[in-house]
């Protein structure tokens, strides 16, 4: 199933997906969040956002509080099947529990699909967006 098909089926709170939660697990693993973000993910629910199926999610809150973005925890670049590049956001909240993975085509177009941990490019946190780390 196409990343573009999944968002036909918006607004409905589930759990990650294999490939999300791959996805997540890689970038979050090299935060200053990591033990706090990994241990939270399989109870996470998430929905899909309205980003004309760049493959966004929005994390639900527990207590169904009002919340605004907090703070960036982790980035990555990927192609891609359609040689398009992607940039991956990981945000908390103002509460500093996960608020979004931010995803965006440069192109605007649809998702093909999540990358394999191998193919995703992690930008150094305390470097400039020009500095990237390849996953050994």
């Amino acid at each position: 199933m196409s990343v573009e098909s999944r968002v036909l089926e918006m607004s409905a709170w589930r759990k990650l997906r294999k490939e999300e939660m791959d996805l997540i697990t890689v970038m979050a693993r090299h935060s200053p969040k990591s033990k706090e973000v990994l241990r939270s993910l399989s109870g996470c629910l998430v929905e899909d956002m309205k980003d004309g199926g760049m493959g966004s999610l929005r994390f639900k809150d527990a207590d169904n509080r009002e919340r605004r973005l907090g703070k960036k925890i982790a980035e990555a670049e990927f192609t891609d099947e359609d040689g398009i590049p992607v940039s991956a956001v990981l945000n908390l909240d103002d509460n500093g529990e996960l608020f979004e993975l931010d995803m965006w085509k440069v192109d605007f177009s649809t998702l093909k699909r999540y990358p394999r941990p191998e193919e995703l490019r992690l930008k150094a946190p305390s470097q400039s967006p020009t500095a990237i780390l390849r996953r050994s």
